[in-house]
């Protein structure tokens, strides 16, 4: 099938990632896939949620997309006094997927919060969230090390976040949202730099799906987290 934006099934959105985006964040980038951008800021504290085992840290996100961040304006979690639950759910999977980067022994008794507020969506924002929050934890990191709060990185290794699913039978990676919006399969997929899954999240949408046809969404993905895992390296300068 033809993609209207003209890309291979298997290709990518252009990527982009800016880091240190904001000045007060420990930790930050803008990353935009193709039409997607969200907004990362890793914020540290001396202090962990009472659940926490003695002496070591915590990571964890909160994910929100501003009201004009899609075609209609939607209304803030705050108007309606609750989180909405797709934000709660997203925002697990961001704090799941990050945790699994760090070494929460090495980060030591204090807690790294990433805040993801998409600013445009077209789909892909969670995923695209764990890449650039990613990006954002790293630097916070390295800035923990660099005041001489660490002496070394807690970061284990990088992790990446990325969307494939079948249209019209089909398997395409990173659909946006008029692809997504009409999908029959919906895969979401995290993995590390070793090519190791983090976790999968797939639905069939408009009819279900066999496990070669999952393993080829998985195939597809892992070939964007590569492509990504060389974006967020080039965006922190090589190195965490």
């Amino acid at each position: 099938m033809v993609r209207e934006d003209g890309r291979a099934a298997g290709e990518l959105r252009p990527v982009k990632i800016t880091t240190d985006f904001i000045k007060f964040a420990e930790g930050s980038c803008l990353i935009e896939c193709g039409d997607t951008k969200v907004l990362c800021c890793a914020s540290v504290e001396d202090r962990v949620p009472p659940h926490v085992p003695y002496g070591e840290g915590w990571v964890t996100a909160e994910y929100s997309m501003l009201p004009r961040a899609n075609r209609e304006r939607s209304r803030r979690d705050v108007a309606k006094l609750k989180l909405s639950p797709r934000s709660a759910e997203i925002q697990r999977l961001i704090g799941r997927s990050l945790r699994a980067a760090v070494d929460l022994k090495k980060l030591g008794e204090r807690c790294i919060t990433i805040d993801c507020d998409v600013l445009q969506g077209d789909g892909g924002t969670r995923t695209a969230s764990v890449t650039g929050g990613f990006v954002a934890l790293a630097l916070a990191c390295r800035r923990l090390v660099e005041d001489g709060e660490l002496a070394a990185t807690p970061i284990r290794h990088y992790v990446t976040g990325v969307s494939a699913g079948i249209v019209d039978d089909t398997a395409l990676l990173d659909l946006r949202y008029s692809e997504d919006s009409r999908a029959q399969v919906d895969l979401n997929c995290v993995m590390n730099e070793l090519g190791e899954l983090i976790e999968v999240q797939g639905t069939g949408e408009g009819r279900s799906f066999t496990p070669v046809e999952q393993q080829e969404l998985v195939r597809l993905c892992l070939k964007g987290g590569k492509e990504l895992l060389a974006a967020q390296k080039e965006a922190l300068g090589g190195n965490y």
